[in-house]
């Protein structure tokens, strides 16, 4: 119990300076990505013979960002936590949007249309589904861990500081953590309530990772020179200095 507790109160106190290191700007835009995302799944986006994407896709590429830059900065076990954290205040949300769902009385667009389906489709909507909030939390966890210790992983092989090496960790981490995060997703819930087969599954794992990752590609120069600031700037460096210390003194 006492090596248990011990490991408790070291993983609250590395969450601690954790938290007061990471930028809160790349936090939040962090977390309402994931929090958006799962409630812009709910309305299609593209639906075409080899690819379908719901309205999440228009976000789900900045939490992929995020992270890499995270992961860059402050390494992959802080990247995973942040992401654990990210879907713990995702669940907090998606509870708040379910209890108000269910609060009796009407939306605004009730008055507009005069019709109770307004209410029972944004009810619907923002209550959402238990076994969609359920494989997108287990897909986006998966897929965190993924990314993030595949992009350590190619780092610590790339010795350049440089937009080339930036590229090649985050493009390769987000393209098979987004695969996973598709494969995860469509494993739980399209092959389990929509009959999907496990070609279809794999085709719109693939079609998807790809076209996320396009979008990602877009914006990995602004991820790297942000990373670039915070080296400049010794942003986080607390933190740095403090996973150091465990690694040099072996603290557990």
């Amino acid at each position: 119990m006492s090596k248990l507790k011990r490991i408790i109160v070291n993983e609250i106190e590395d969450y601690k300076i954790l938290l007061k290191n990471v930028p809160i700007l790349t936090m939040i835009f962090f977390v309402l990505s994931v929090i958006y995302m799962n409630i812009f799944a709910s309305k299609e986006l593209l639906n075409v013979k080899y690819l379908a994407l719901d309205c999440g896709f228009l976000l789900s590429w900045i939490s992929f960002l995020c992270m890499d830059m995270i992961t860059k900065r402050f390494g992959a076990k802080a990247a995973i936590k942040l992401s654990l954290l990210a879907l713990l205040i995702n669940l907090i949300s998606c509870t708040t949007f379910y209890i108000i769902s269910i609060v009796g009385n009407n939306w605004s667009a009730f008055y507009t249309y005069n019709n109770d389906i307004a209410n029972l489709s944004l009810n619907d909507t923002f209550g959402g589904t238990w076994y969609v909030l359920l494989g997108s939390t287990i897909a986006m966890a998966v897929s965190s861990i993924v990314n993030a210790i595949i992009n350590q992983g190619i780092g610590k092989r790339l010795r350049k500081n440089n937009f080339f090496s930036y590229a090649v960790r985050s493009y390769v981490s987000t393209a098979l953590g987004q695969f996973v995060d598709n494969f995860v997703f469509a494993l739980i819930v399209s092959v389990t309530f929509f009959d999907w087969n496990i070609i279809q599954v794999i085709t719109c794992s693939i079609t998807g990772a790809i076209a996320e990752l396009l979008v990602e590609v877009i914006f990995s120069y602004v991820g790297f020179r942000v990373c670039i600031y915070w080296e400049k700037n010794e942003i986080g460096q607390q933190y740095i200095d403090y996973i150091n210390d465990k690694k040099k003194y072996k603290i557990k």
